[in-house]
């Protein structure tokens, strides 16, 4: 790999820190989200979204509570225009709710974004330049002192047009802040902190996006954290961060940012952006929630986010993405699986003990960060199976399924043949296949025709006709119970069988209620397992005895 024509990130840009504290802090609130969708998001699809697309993206986030929304490049954007028109005319922006345009840092188009928002109550004009010595020279043709000249001249036909709107704030970002020398975006900032003439009622917000992240996400932090420290009218600014996801390391950058003094973050649902995309906001809520924190916005129906997501970005979020991808609460592993079964049980136990509801409950389930109901989410897909599943996901699927508990000998036979049919198949196992195999491998392939008990003071007396193997077993005896008389017929039959276990449950409700039997039988020696059902729980013991009888190995 030709490595030595990249340079290291020390070599690109200076971070004046050294004696840093953001890795003592802890985030104990939820910063300001903006969601960007609509605006970086949207420029960055293949096919933009048009007006009914955006509005129903828009609505979702109103919908997930998003008090700051980015909507739109107006002066970039017929469609744009329009659709910030239609929010304006229409009503359909709650009163708590704040719009955000964005707009380059030149006059004709500062203009033509003021015309957009023209009627909303609350709005944030955010003005951009890219800022980078690399830009400046090669994209922009100017120096620092020209490119400041120029961004402060946009800044003040911001200020000319936003104070004569009511509700109109100010945000700046130095685009490719992360590859800007600190000084640089520092007077930049704090000359626009003044000229906008901020205060603790009116704050200007300024961004500083990692719009190509280059470094580890210390690193941003350390940059964040020296903005924080050196911003004038502190109180007066609303720090806010942007990273984009280059290195795979966006959400790590946001989070260690917001300990290094950022208060806002920019981001879209799923990560959706130019190029790897922008920080996902999904991804960065629900770490919060994980550590206890409430991150003020409303992901209680995931799939119904992503949805929308997918059908307006017509693009879909891999099965594997943190929180919202359909694999995610998912088990194969058969120690995973044993695990997670058992940490239900346990939740649920300790939740009544507590007398708790256990949605409700203090979550500590293996594997499991946070309960899947917390996000709309059942257990049905937790644990599935396939060839490298065991015992632990097999009783899972079979419980939750058909509501039965397998004895735990039973589970780890069954386990085994599972493992073999998984092999030879090469695909997922459902829980109606383990339902099937399940009688297939343990079920009575003989044929009880005819059974009675009567019960008599020395015993039960069992008259039975049956198919065992082939061959007719016909006879009577009595004995403490029907399952012990049914082992006497059998002797003298010349099947001599041990019941070492029984255990009765039932599967279905109302009239469709059946009894399942698990035997563990020995039989010549060797321990076998047979599963009677039957709507009478004492032809269920009968059956699952004769099934041992039957059963291979």
């Amino acid at each position: 790999m030709p490595s030595h024509r990249y340079r290291p990130y020390t070599d690109r840009v200076p971070v004046p820190l050294t004696e840093r504290t953001w890795p003592s802090n802890r985030t104990t609130v939820a910063p300001l989200w903006v969601p960007v969708d609509l605006r970086d998001g949207n420029q960055a699809l293949a096919e933009p979204m048009d007006p009914a697309r955006k509005r129903r993206f828009f609505e979702q986030l109103i919908t997930m509570g998003y008090k700051e929304i980015e909507v739109g490049y107006p002066s970039a954007s017929q469609t744009d225009f329009d659709f910030v028109r239609d929010l304006a005319t229409l009503g359909l922006v709650p009163d708590d709710v704040t719009i955000v345009v964005f707009t380059a840092a030149r006059a004709d188009l500062i203009e033509r974004t003021f015309e957009s928002v023209r009627g909303l109550p609350n709005v944030v004009l955010h003005m951009y330049t890219a800022t980078a010595p690399t830009w400046r020279s090669v994209v922009l043709g100017r120096d620092r002192d020209e490119l400041h000249r120029l961004i402060f001249d946009a800044a003040q036909d911001v200020a000319r047009y936003g104070d004569a709107a009511t509700g109109t704030r100010f945000e700046f970002s130095p685009e490719v802040f992360n590859l800007t020398e600190p000084d640089f975006v520092l007077e930049i900032c704090n000359s626009l902190t003044e000229l906008w003439d901020a205060d603790p009622d009116r704050p200007v917000i300024h961004n500083l996006p990692a719009t190509v992240e280059i470094a580890t996400p210390n690193v941003y932090a350390d940059q964040i954290e020296y903005m924080h420290r050196h911003l004038s009218r502190r109180d007066s600014v609303i720090l806010s961060v942007h990273p984009h996801n280059d290195r795979g390391t966006g959400v790590a950058a946001a989070e260690l940012a917001v300990l290094a003094g950022a208060q806002r973050v920019e981001g879209c649902l799923f990560g959706n952006g130019e190029r790897t995309g922008n920080v996902d906001l999904v991804t960065l809520g629900l770490n919060l929630h994980a550590q206890g924190v409430d991150p003020m916005i409303d992901f209680s129906d995931l799939d119904a986010v992503r949805r929308t997501v997918e059908h307006c970005n017509r693009i879909d979020v891999h099965q594997r993405h943190p929180y919202g991808g359909d694999l995610v609460y998912t088990a194969f592993s058969g120690t995973h699986q044993d695990a997670i079964k058992k940490g239900f049980a346990h939740h649920r136990a300790a939740a009544r003990a507590a007398g708790t509801d256990p949605d409700r409950a203090p979550w500590d389930v293996p594997y499991l960060p946070i309960d899947p109901r917390d996000v709309g989410r059942d257990y049905e897909a937790v644990i599935r199976v396939n060839s490298q599943s065991g015992k632990g996901g097999i009783a899972y699927l079979l419980q939750s399924g058909y509501g039965i508990d397998l004895p735990r000998g039973l589970q780890i036979d069954f386990a085994r043949r599972v493992q073999r049919a998984a092999d030879d198949s090469g695909v997922e196992v459902t829980a109606q296949q383990l339902w099937d195999l399940l009688l297939a491998e343990y079920g009575n392939h003989g044929e009880l025709a005819r059974w009675t008990v009567e019960h008599r003071e020395d015993g039960d007396e069992l008259r039975i006709e049956a198919t065992v193997g082939g061959a007719p077993v016909v006879g009577a005896a009595t004995a403490s119970g029907p399952v012990e008389a049914l082992t006497r017929i059998l002797s003298e039959h010349g099947r001599e069988v041990e019941v070492l276990s029984l255990a009765a449950q039932s599967v279905g409700e109302g009239s469709a209620c059946r009894a399942i039997t698990f035997a563990q039988c020995r039989i010549d020696g060797t321990t076998r397992w047979g599963v009677g059902l039957d709507s009478s729980v004492t032809a269920s013991a009968l059956e699952s005895v004769l099934a041992a009888v039957t059963a291979t190995g």
